[in-house]
Protein backbone atom coordinates (compact mmCIF):
# COMPACT_ATOMS: atom_id res chain seq x y z
CA UNK A 1 0.00 0.00 0.00
CA UNK A 2 2.93 2.45 0.63
CA UNK A 3 5.00 1.78 -2.63
CA UNK A 4 1.00 2.44 -4.20
CA UNK A 5 1.08 5.63 -2.10
CA UNK A 6 4.44 6.80 -3.32
CA UNK A 7 3.59 6.34 -6.89
CA UNK A 8 0.52 8.13 -6.87
CA UNK A 9 1.98 11.18 -5.13
CA UNK A 10 4.95 10.69 -8.02
CA UNK A 11 2.73 10.31 -10.85
CA UNK A 12 1.02 13.68 -9.10
CA UNK A 13 3.97 15.62 -8.89
CA UNK A 14 4.76 14.95 -12.92
CA UNK A 15 1.65 15.63 -14.01
CA UNK A 16 1.82 19.38 -12.07
CA UNK A 17 4.60 20.50 -13.26
CA UNK A 18 4.02 21.22 -16.85
CA UNK A 19 0.45 22.43 -15.21
CA UNK A 20 2.23 25.35 -13.54
CA UNK A 21 6.10 25.71 -15.35
CA UNK A 22 5.56 23.90 -18.53
CA UNK A 23 5.54 26.08 -21.73
CA UNK A 24 1.69 26.14 -21.81
CA UNK A 25 1.31 26.67 -17.96
CA UNK A 26 -0.64 28.75 -15.59
CA UNK A 27 2.88 30.74 -14.92
CA UNK A 28 3.15 31.52 -18.74
CA UNK A 29 -0.12 32.26 -19.20
CA UNK A 30 0.15 35.16 -16.66
CA UNK A 31 3.17 36.49 -18.27
CA UNK A 32 1.45 36.51 -21.86
CA UNK A 33 -1.55 38.18 -20.43
CA UNK A 34 0.52 41.19 -18.90
CA UNK A 35 2.36 41.09 -22.31
CA UNK A 36 -0.60 41.74 -23.65
CA UNK A 37 -2.64 43.92 -21.19
CA UNK A 38 1.18 46.20 -22.33
CA UNK A 39 0.80 46.14 -25.82
CA UNK A 40 -3.01 46.97 -25.94
CA UNK A 41 -1.65 50.47 -24.01
CA UNK A 42 0.71 51.03 -26.14
CA UNK A 43 -1.78 50.23 -29.20
CA UNK A 44 -4.19 52.70 -27.41
CA UNK A 45 -1.44 55.18 -27.20
CA UNK A 46 0.01 55.20 -30.68
CA UNK A 47 -4.01 55.27 -31.80
CA UNK A 48 -4.24 58.18 -29.82
CA UNK A 49 -1.42 59.99 -31.34
CA UNK A 50 -1.92 58.95 -34.77
CA UNK A 51 -5.22 60.84 -34.40
CA UNK A 52 -3.82 63.88 -33.25
CA UNK A 53 -1.11 64.35 -35.84
CA UNK A 54 -4.08 63.66 -38.66
CA UNK A 55 -5.94 66.10 -37.25
CA UNK A 56 -3.09 68.62 -37.18
CA UNK A 57 -2.70 67.44 -40.48
CA UNK A 58 -5.91 68.57 -41.51
CA UNK A 59 -5.62 71.43 -40.19
CA UNK A 60 -2.66 72.18 -41.90
CA UNK A 61 -3.78 71.34 -45.28
CA UNK A 62 -7.43 73.05 -45.01
CA UNK A 63 -7.20 75.51 -42.65
CA UNK A 64 -4.79 78.95 -42.04
CA UNK A 65 -5.37 78.94 -38.58
CA UNK A 66 -2.59 76.52 -37.87
CA UNK A 67 -0.55 77.53 -40.67
CA UNK A 68 -0.40 80.93 -39.15
CA UNK A 69 -0.11 79.68 -35.85
CA UNK A 70 3.33 77.68 -36.51
CA UNK A 71 4.47 80.39 -38.57
CA UNK A 72 3.72 82.84 -35.49
CA UNK A 73 4.99 80.66 -32.46
CA UNK A 74 8.08 78.16 -34.09
CA UNK A 75 9.15 80.62 -36.49
CA UNK A 76 8.86 83.67 -34.97
CA UNK A 77 7.14 85.94 -37.91
CA UNK A 78 4.56 88.48 -37.59
CA UNK A 79 2.59 89.84 -40.34
CA UNK A 80 2.66 93.11 -42.35
CA UNK A 81 2.47 96.04 -40.33
CA UNK A 82 2.51 94.24 -37.16
CA UNK A 83 4.54 95.04 -33.91
CA UNK A 84 5.65 92.20 -31.78
CA UNK A 85 5.62 93.71 -27.89
CA UNK A 86 6.64 90.89 -25.42
CA UNK A 87 7.13 91.79 -21.63
CA UNK A 88 9.01 89.63 -19.30
CA UNK A 89 9.30 90.07 -15.86
CA UNK A 90 12.34 91.57 -14.32
CA UNK A 91 14.09 88.37 -13.65
CA UNK A 92 13.66 87.32 -16.73
CA UNK A 93 14.71 90.32 -18.50
CA UNK A 94 18.14 89.68 -16.63
CA UNK A 95 18.89 86.12 -17.80
CA UNK A 96 18.44 87.39 -21.69
CA UNK A 97 22.01 87.20 -23.30
CA UNK A 98 22.81 90.80 -24.87
CA UNK A 99 22.10 91.62 -28.12
CA UNK A 100 25.15 91.95 -30.27
CA UNK A 101 25.50 93.67 -34.07
CA UNK A 102 25.47 90.49 -35.55
CA UNK A 103 22.08 89.30 -34.29
CA UNK A 104 20.58 93.16 -34.81
CA UNK A 105 21.46 92.20 -39.00
CA UNK A 106 18.45 90.88 -41.00
CA UNK A 107 20.47 89.66 -44.13
CA UNK A 108 18.90 86.76 -44.95
CA UNK A 109 18.72 85.41 -41.14
CA UNK A 110 15.66 85.97 -39.43
CA UNK A 111 16.56 86.15 -35.71
CA UNK A 112 13.77 85.42 -32.85
CA UNK A 113 15.97 86.96 -30.39
CA UNK A 114 14.16 90.21 -29.64
CA UNK A 115 16.17 93.69 -30.36
CA UNK A 116 14.79 95.46 -26.84
CA UNK A 117 13.02 94.04 -23.92
CA UNK A 118 10.23 96.02 -22.81
CA UNK A 119 9.70 95.73 -19.00
CA UNK A 120 6.04 94.42 -17.46
CA UNK A 121 4.44 97.68 -17.41
CA UNK A 122 2.59 98.82 -14.33
CA UNK A 123 -1.18 98.44 -14.00
CA UNK A 124 -3.37 101.01 -15.54
CA UNK A 125 -6.90 101.63 -14.75
CA UNK A 126 -9.63 101.60 -17.20
CA UNK A 127 -9.77 105.54 -18.56
CA UNK A 128 -5.83 105.60 -18.59
CA UNK A 129 -6.20 102.34 -20.82
CA UNK A 130 -9.36 103.74 -22.89
CA UNK A 131 -7.14 107.19 -23.40
CA UNK A 132 -4.79 105.29 -24.82
CA UNK A 133 -6.12 102.93 -27.10
CA UNK A 134 -7.57 106.04 -28.19
CA UNK A 135 -4.48 107.32 -28.80
CA UNK A 136 -3.03 104.78 -30.32
CA UNK A 137 -6.07 104.38 -33.16
CA UNK A 138 -5.62 108.29 -33.50
CA UNK A 139 -1.84 107.46 -34.66
CA UNK A 140 -2.57 104.57 -36.71
CA UNK A 141 -5.56 106.71 -38.64
CA UNK A 142 -2.21 109.26 -39.69
CA UNK A 143 -0.05 106.71 -40.51
CA UNK A 144 -2.58 105.20 -42.91
CA UNK A 145 -3.78 108.99 -44.04
CA UNK A 146 0.17 109.38 -44.76
CA UNK A 147 0.65 106.30 -46.99
CA UNK A 148 -2.67 106.64 -48.51
CA UNK A 149 -0.69 110.28 -49.73
CA UNK A 150 1.97 108.77 -50.48
CA UNK A 151 0.68 106.17 -52.93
Amino acid sequence: MRLVTVVLIALLVLVQYPLWWGSGGWLRVHDLQQQLANQLQKNADAKDRNDRLAGEVDDLQHGTAAVEERARYELGMIKQDEVFVQFVSPAEQMKLPQNTQSDLSTRGVMSTTPLSVVPEPPARGRAQTKRLADEAARRKDAVEKRRSRHD
